[in-house]
Formats: C-alpha cells, sequence, structure tokens
C-alpha cells in the first residue's frame, strides 16, 4: 500500500488525546500510528500488557482507546491474543460476527524481551494470526528505571546505576527483532518515530495485514528513563538510525531487508552524548566505553548488512 501522508492523518483518531502518558514519550505516538494503519472498516482487538501504556492510557472508567480493549498481566498479553484470534475465527464461524477484526498486542520491552517472552513465543510458533508491537524503551520504566534484557550496556539505571566502581549495565542489549525472525513468522520488522512517519506507518499496516503471526519492535525512547528534554524525542530517533545503533529493517518470509543506510554512518557517541543515562560513560577514563559501544554497534551493522538485501 503505497502510503499517502495527508490521507492517513484524515483518518479518524483511534487513540485519544488526554491519555496520561508523559510528554516527549514515544508510546503515544506509536498507539496513534499503529490504530491509524487500519483500514477504516475494519475493527480491532487490543491487547496491552501491563506498564507505562496500561496504565496511562486505561485508568477505569477512562479510557483512550476507541477499539476494544484487554488489559493483560506481564506475561500473558500474547496467550490472551492467542485466544482473542480463536474466539473471533469460532464466532465468524457460527456466524456471529462479520467483517474483519484484527487483533493488536502491544507491550513494553518488561513485558516483551523479559515477562511475556515465553508466551509471545509460544504465540508466534503457534502462528497465531495477530500483530504484536512493542515500544522498546529499554528498561522497567513504570516500576522506577529498573535496568531489562533491552538496557543496552553502559546505560546507567536504578539496578544497574552507574558511580565510582560501576559503568552500567554490563550485558549488551537482547537483539529481539532477530529473536522474533528466528521463529519463521512471515513479517517482522524494527522502526521508529523519525520524519513523516512513513517508515512506522507502512511497516504497522504490512503487519497488520500479513496473514498469520508479526512482530513490530519500535524504539520508543523514555525522557525520565533515558534523561533528555521532553523536545529531543524525534532527534534521538534520528541519531539511533543515523548511528545504526538502531537499524530499519525488516524480514518477510525469511528475506531480510534493509529499509535505510546512513549515507554517512555517524559515530556511537552521537547518539549516546544527547541521554544522561550515559553521561558517565564522557568522564576522563572512561573512554573505553564508547569505544566498546561503537566496536559493537559495528559488530551488529556489519552483520546486518551481510544478511539483508
Amino acid at each position: 500500500m503505497a502510503y499517502n501522508h495527508k490521507t492517513e492523518l484524515s483518518k479518524p483518531e483511534r487513540f485519544a488525546p488526554g491519555h496520561r502518558l508523559c510528554s516527549g514519550c514515544g508510546a503515544g505516538i506509536l498507539c496513534r500510528a499503529m490504530t491509524r494503519a487500519l483500514d477504516e472498516k475494519d475493527r480491532a482487538v487490543i491487547v496491552n500488557a501491563t506498564g507505562c501504556l496500561e496504565v496511562s492510557s486505561f485508568l477505569y472508567p477512562y479510557t483512550a482507546w476507541e477499539d476494544s480493549y484487554i488489559h493483560g498481566a506481564f506475561e500473558n498479553a500474547s496467550a490472551i491474543a492467542s485466544g482473542v484470534d480463536a474466539a473471533i475465527k469460532m464466532k465468524k464461524k457460527k456466524g456471529d460476527i462479520e467483517g474483519e477484526y484484527k487483533v493488536l498486542v502491544i507491550g513494553g520491552d518488561g513485558g516483551t524481551y523479559d515477562i511475556g517472552f515465553q508466551s509471545l513465543s509460544g504465540a508466534m510458533e503457534r502462528g497465531t494470526d495477530m500483530t504484536y508491537f512493542c515500544y522498546d524503551n529499554e528498561a522497567y520504566m513504570n516500576t522506577g528505571i529498573q535496568r531489562s534484557s533491552s538496557t543496552p550496556r553502559f546505560a546507567s539505571a536504578t539496578t544497574t546505576p552507574a558511580g565510582k566502581v560501576s559503568t552500567g549495565k554490563i550485558q549488551d542489549k537482547k537483539d529481539l527483532t532477530e529473536i522474533m525472525a528466528a521463529h519463521n513468522i512471515p513479517y517482522v520488522a524494527q522502526t521508529t518515530y523519525i520524519g513523516n512517519l512513513k517508515d512506522l506507518h507502512e511497516k504497522s499496516h504490512k503487519a497488520i495485514y500479513t496473514p498469520g503471526a508479526a512482530f513490530v519492535n519500535v524504539m520508543s525512547p523514555c525522557p525520565r528513563g533515558w534523561q533528555y528534554p521532553t523536545e529531543d524525542l524525534a532527534l534521538l530517533c534520528k541519531m539511533a538510525v543515523e548511528t545504526c545503533v538502531w537499524p530499519l529493517y525488516e524480514v518477510i518470509e525469511g528475506q531480510w531487508y534493509l529499509n535505510y543506510e546512513p549515507k554517512k554512518k555517524l559515530p556511537v557517541e552521537e547518539f549516546m552524548k544527547l541521554q544522561g543515562r550515559f553521561r558517565h560513560c564522557f568522564k576522563p577514563g572512561n573512554e573505553w566505553t564508547i569505544e566498546e559501544a561503537q566496536a559493537y554497534v559495528d559488530k551488529k551493522w556489519n552483520r546486518l548488512l551481510e544478511k539483508a538485501k
């Protein structure tokens, strides 16, 4: 489907304003883009894992969601989606409902990379007809900015604080997009909030309208956890892409496609210096942290270039 910015923006909102998400948070942008990617005639059932988005968008009796909405636990959002998918198919078979119903699951990295990984992997392996969107803010932001397996190496979090004897988290970030691709599902994508959101919208639409299981991983900066001015959200996403910290690519039926290659790949410090969680890396004596971060990004980028068209 060709992307038309004017047409997409003219669609009625299905994620209403007035939610309680922080200023400068990317999750609300994803919700608007995710639901806007639906064809207007189609309905959706939203399954939301516990996290920042859930507590901010649905505080009974108030909701920001125009579509049917289910709040699940951290660990079982994908299992709930499997049940919803089965119920929709049965109701269609009985003639109880007509038209298209899409099952959309959304969760943060805590409920996706970690606590919800088992049910997510199971749903993907079973081929549940659902699209899982992860808003990856790289820590357990809702419960106090604790590190998750998505937190990058050297990031300072409340459970991996940087100090005199620590340079933040000691492990590299888990690559969940690659793990999902290894499930051999029809569609996997990685994107973020840049430009006119063309990449985000097109991948959301592809994922939703690909039969079977689909997964979209969206870098979603958090102003509190990453420690940046709220107005710098788009800049952070841009720098993540231009430094190749967060490449834009998709995997369609096992074939890897690179969607964007920077004309001039910027050094990783251009991304890191915008965030307070990496402030300690720029102190005298910690230069090695930036060097190692660069080496890791270069290794991952070169491997992606080998796999992708």
